[in-house]
């Protein structure tokens, strides 16, 4: 199976993270080292209170990571807004809405009972929450003190989810989540704009949890210990759980994968991920034709990928289900999306009592 890039980001961003030529690498260390700096001033700013950090009146739990894409996190965020409100929590969560018209405004995505938004209005990744979980309203805004304090008086929630919330400092957060790839921690090659950091390792200590992925269980990376010696440790897995027709809403089975040959694609930040996962279902596709992270996808892009499915005999589409919320209609070849979910392994229960402590009454 090839992996395919149809477009220039595709292939601009494979190498950015294999290594640019000497003068664009020299030019992104130095912006880099810039980048640096503007963290710097930012944590002084805060800490000189030039910018002010506020606080809610609940339990604010942010998720987040160190590095750009891959790491699970609002798999992570759905996870914990199931097992809170499970647990009687009455949970919100709020997300920037990443790729979404009017950043800057506070808007509701779901009530808890229907979606209000289309993905272009809420970001994909916000819609996907709203369509998993219910009972849990959904709020997007850049500013999450902003949109915390406006889902307070209308949803009444003890617990306030921030997705993709590590960087930001304008909340007070009273648990900070981390997800971690534990085969590359740091990512590649160091921080922004050269490398995938967004903030230097040391960054790790403000995290009260961490969250793994990948390579040996139960062995935390020495260098991740180092950061965040107190941190309870859970791993992390995503697990495919069936297979579904988002125009009509039908759920099957993991097996009628096998039963048709496909051409699958992927706009996510690790689209061989996606190849591996059906690797390990025993599914070979056609061809997986990759996409940018969130790439916005167009009718054109459609016929593109039926006519490409068509020449190599695949008689499906196959995505992932983030990447099925921002499809346009209408579609002339099957399409289905696989679904995940996501196990998360605390088997001494660490984990969970250190957030329990955290989310306990001030």
């Amino acid at each position: 199976m090839r992996v395919l890039s149809p477009t220039r980001r595709v292939r601009l961003l494979r190498a950015w993270r294999e290594g640019l030529p000497a003068p664009w690498d020299a030019l992104l260390a130095g912006a880099s080292v810039a980048y640096r700096g503007g963290l710097a001033l930012r944590r002084a700013a805060y800490a000189a209170g030039v910018f002010r950090t506020w606080r809610l009146p609940c339990r604010v739990v942010a998720v987040g990571n160190l590095t750009v894409g891959g790491t699970g996190k609002t798999p992570l965020v759905e996870w914990l807004a199931r097992e809170l409100t499970s647990r009687g929590r009455r949970v919100v969560i709020l997300s920037r809405g990443y790729g979404r018209r009017g950043a800057g405004d506070v808007r509701l995505v779901s009530d808890g009972r229907q979606l209000l938004l289309s993905p272009r209005e809420a970001g994909d990744e916000p819609v996907l929450l709203a369509r998993r979980l219910t009972g849990v309203p959904i709020v997007v805004g850049r500013d999450r003190h902003r949109a915390g304090a406006w889902a307070l008086p209308r949803f009444g929630p003890d617990v306030l989810l921030l997705d993709d919330g590590f960087q930001q400092r304008g909340l007070a957060t009273d648990v900070d989540i981390v997800c971690l790839d534990a085969r590359a921690p740091w990512g590649h090659r160091g921080l922004l704009p050269r490398g995938s950091l967004r903030e230097p390792p040391a960054a790790l200590r403000r995290a009260q949890l961490l969250v793994l992925t990948g390579a040996e269980r139960e062995r935390v990376p020495d260098e991740v210990r180092r950061q965040a010696p107190g941190a309870p440790v859970a791993w992390a897995s995503q697990e495919p759980e069936s297979v579904l027709d988002p125009k009509t809403g039908a759920v099957g089975s993991l097996e009628s994968l096998r039963a048709h040959p496909l051409l699958a694609f992927a706009g996510i930040a690790m689209p061989e991920r996606f190849a591996a996962t059906l690797a390990g279902l025993g599914v070979t596709p056609r061809d997986l034709v990759a996409f940018p992270d969130h790439h916005p996808y167009t009718a054109a892009d459609l016929t593109a990928l039926e006519a490409q499915a068509r020449a190599v005999g695949a008689e499906w589409l196959l995505t992932t289900e983030k990447d099925a919320v921002r499809l346009p209609e209408p579609r002339a070849l099957p399409l289905h999306a696989l679904r995940v979910r996501l196990r998360l392994d605390d088997p001494e229960g660490a984990w969970w009592r250190a957030l329990e402590a955290g989310l306990a009454p001030r």
